[in-house]
């Protein structure tokens, strides 16, 4: 029978030559598989963490560097008729020898290799190496043999087939990995085994359809058996002699259905594929099981629109972009990955777009989404640059697209697919086709390879071209009043208050920058003091003129900082309330705009960044704010109205009341309003004169409540405000888990946050960016390993506790 012999123990990595560099002598040194040089290096003491200071400018050398790892293992022989050496993920142009034989070539991170290794395996010690070539030597020897191509950066990315994101980009640093990064090991097989299962699900009417596709590779010609289960229905087909293909179909008599987050449940049905040979099923290499969902999944292009629609129901799109977790893949578990997935959930979210200048996730990661209700935007991994279709490319191309989009077939999770990110735009709007003078840049791939593979592997899922992109190649890309759209003028050149400009149908990228936690800046960054321009914190920040953008956004919103510790709160608040105006715009716009996707989630290092959880997997306050932003029931002001979004399956009805009233809390002027939000609806309330016309511009705010939601609006910017000294009490109490802090406002108090990470780096708070009215009260809950012995003074003073209306307490 068939068997496994991972083969991840006994390595060393030896850096074999390297041109023009300094470097330090590694010979033999213990190596970690699956795993890559830098973290190998890591380990042993010979290089510094890369994540910290400027370490990584000292590191270069590595992706200039061949590097051979090297096992010995003991064979004790087979009666299996073939053994094949698996290899899940080579990075990234690699030699492969057994015992002194060459077994092959690899030059794609992107893909798996398969090599047939019986004849060569020896009773006793075997000698396995894989030599890497020096990444940059590889991609830089392509550019000259195709002629260079434009992209966002001056790096080779787009001519090697590995995360682009390795070369650097203007939230990550340049750290050009090598090495085995996933599995690897010898299969042993005899008579046929199962070379690829392709379950494809369908919907008809009630029932469900699931159709297995299924291809061997054999070893005999002898008639083998194929057998798949799944619900309790089991299909059987029959492969003659010789014969390599065949479907099994199973149609399932109503299932439960999968649905994404906040529409419904996440059943998943368990399937079993097994093969076996006619006459007793030995020595077939025989079992496949995997889970799917019963659900469908299209896109509606309706007038323009870009609707994604579940089960025959549009799905407002309430998303994050995802970034590599790491710049060393092989550290990341499902547990972390899981965190990250909760995280992105409990800010609302229920899509994910895998981007591409990353890779294909791990099987972990499309499980997780599977269980979760979050949909996958798979981006291919494509992004910011021409890209060449000669060469060694195009074949390079179709096997990892062929391999993946087989792959994941199974999940329910997986959307979409999209066939890169920004190049249709770079070489439409970014004057690449001067520079390009005729040769390819990626058309190929993603007007014809991409969507043919689509059609042929996996029917049942939309393929988009790229993003932005607005359904046809002769109109302009990014285009908001067509298909889906990339908003950067906020952030580079423009106010946040500029998404109010923007009429979209689908935002598929917009985003504004922050730094990360305190606790996650002062772990990475050495400089004492810390101060917004102390070389560390400038290193922690890749955007070109990310630093200036940071303080111009600020603009008129909020007070100019005088020192490090202003710099931080208000640049955090600014990002939180740049996302927030942008999503409550674009979701007070459905149907007519059904998504926004956040840039972004994640990062993969510590730096100041667009995402909301950082490089130490810490909340920023764009975290809070976002999952207000994204709730299920959201009350905004937009223009001169109120409207109410409902992402529910229930309407929305009730007493909207609107009231004006000053600062220190005595009314004005209100209203009351009869609203009625159909299910997955908006509805907009107009307000009269009398409410949307201020007496005391600087000294009135405008609330809203309708059904326990609130709103507010103040008429001028922060600093034009005449906000008093903020006045509030304080309890701190312990609690399950930690501390409970209660503060009761006696003034109104703007943007309440508290950051117990600046106390202790565990610890952390269940709600920030809360503003109070003059009596009203906010309570916080503090917790993580340690908080009760924080310092509860400390707690509640600057700058743990901070208010943009703040008094010197």
């Amino acid at each position: 029978m068939s068997a496994y012999h991972p083969l991840h123990d006994g390595w060393t990595v030896t850096a074999v030559s390297s041109t023009r560099q300094h470097r330090p002598v590694v010979a033999g040194l213990a190596a970690t598989v699956p795993g890559c040089v830098h973290t190998d290096l890591l380990d042993a003491g010979l290089i510094d963490d890369p994540y910290l200071d400027d370490n990584e400018n000292r590191l270069t050398w590595i992706g200039r560097t061949a590097w051979a790892y090297e096992t010995v293992f003991t064979w004790a022989g087979t009666e299996d008729g073939r053994a094949d050496l698996v290899c899940e993920g080579l990075d990234t142009v690699a030699t492969i020898t057994l015992n002194g034989v060459e077994i092959g070539r690899t030059a794609n991170m992107h893909r798996s290799y398969r090599f047939p290794v019986r004849h060569l395996l020896r009773e006793g010690g075997n000698t396995l190496r894989v030599l890497f070539d020096p990444p940059y030597g590889y991609a830089e020897v392509q550019r000259e043999a195709l002629g260079d191509r434009p992209g966002a950066y001056a790096e080779p990315y787009q001519f090697i087939r590995k995360m682009a994101c390795n070369f650097g980009w203007d939230w990550g640093p340049t750290l050009v990995t090598a090495g085995i990064w996933r599995p690897i090991g010898v299969r042993t097989w005899s008579t046929a085994r199962l070379a690829e299962v392709r379950p494809l699900v369908t919907l008809d009417g009630p029932d469900g359809r699931v159709d297995v596709h299924v291809t061997v590779e054999r070893a005999t010609e002898a008639p083998l058996t194929l057998t798949a289960s799944v619900a309790g229905v089991t299909g059987e087909a029959r492969l003659a002699a010789g014969q390599r293909t065949a479907v099994v179909t199973l149609n399932v008599p109503r299932p439960a259905l999968w649905w994404p987050r906040g529409h419904g449940d996440q059943p998943l049905y368990d399937l079993t594929v097994r093969l076996g040979a006619d006459a007793d099923g030995a020595g077939a290499d025989g079992e496949w099981t995997g889970r799917i969902g019963f659900r469908s999944i299209g896109l509606d292009r309706t007038d323009d629109a870009f609707t994604l629609v579940v089960n025959g129901r549009p799905v407002f799109v309430k998303g994050f972009n995802w970034i590599p977790d790491d710049c060393f893949p092989s550290r990341l578990t499902r547990e972390r990955l899981a965190e990250r997935f909760a995280q992105a959930a409990g800010a609302g979210a229920n899509c994910l777009r895998v981007w591409g200048g990353g890779r294909y996730e791990s099987e972990d990661f499309y499980a997780l989404a599977d269980e979760m209700g979050m949909l996958v935007w798979q981006d291919f991994p494509f992004a910011c640059a021409a890209y060449p279709e000669e060469g060694p490319f195009a074949a390079e191309v179709a096997a990892e697209a062929r391999e993946h989009v087989a792959r994941l077939s199974a999940h329910p999770s997986l959307a979409i697919w999209c066939g890169n990110n920004e190049n249709i735009e770079g070489h439409a709007d970014w004057g690449w086709q001067d520079d390009l003078d005729g040769r390819s840049w990626g058309a190929g791939f993603y007007y014809d390879l991409l969507p043919r593979i689509v059609a042929e592997l996996d029917p049942t899922r939309p393929y988009w071209p790229g993003s932005p992109y607005s359904g046809s190649p002769d109109l302009p890309p990014n285009d908001p009043a067509r298909g889906t759209v990339h908003i950067w003028t906020v952030w580079n050149t423009h106010d946040y208050t500029h998404y109010a400009s923007y009429t979209p149908r689908f935002v598929a990228e917009f985003g504004f920058q922050g730094p990360p936690t305190y606790a996650t800046l002062r772990a990475a960054v050495g400089d004492d003091p810390l101060a917004p321009d102390s070389p560390g914190v400038r290193h922690h920040q890749k955007a070109i003129d990310g630093d200036l953008k940071l303080l111009r956004g600020l603009g008129e919103h909020l007070p100019e900082p005088t020192g490090f510790d202003d710099w931080h709160y208000y640049t955090q608040l600014n990002q939180a309330r740049a996302m927030a105006f942008g999503i409550e715009r674009f979701r007070a716009l459905a149907p007519y705009c059904m998504g926004t996707i956040v840039w972004q989630l994640n990062d993969c290092w510590p730096v100041t960044s667009w995402a909301a959880v950082d490089g130490g997997g810490r909340r920023k306050p764009l975290w809070y704010a976002l999952r207000r932003a994204y709730a299920d029931r959201l009350l905004t002001f937009q223009g001169d109205s109120v409207v109410a979004v409902n992402d529910t399956e229930e309407p929305w009805s009730g007493e909207l009341a609107v009231e004006r009233r000053t600062l220190a809390g005595e009314p004005i002027a209100k209203e009351c309003f009869t609203v009625f939000a159909d299910r997955r609806g908006t509805a907009a309330v107009e307000l009269p004169a009398a409410l949307r016309e201020w007496d005391d511009q600087a000294g009135e705010v405008l609330v809203a409540t309708l059904d326990g939601t609130r709103a507010l609006r103040f008429p001028a910017e922060d600093p034009a405000m005449d906000y008093p000294a903020a006045e509030f009490d304080t309890v701190v109490e312990e609690s399950a888990g930690g501390l409970r802090v209660t503060v009761t406002a006696r003034t109104v108090v703007r943007e309440l946050a508290i950051f117990p990470d600046r106390l202790d780096p565990r610890a952390t708070v269940d709600d920030q960016l809360v503003t109070l009215l003059p009596g009203e009260t906010a309570v916080f809950h503090v917790t993580g390993f340690g908080v009760r012995g924080l310092n509860t003074e400390a707690l509640v003073r600057r700058p743990v506790l901070r208010c943009v209306n703040e008094a010197k307490r």
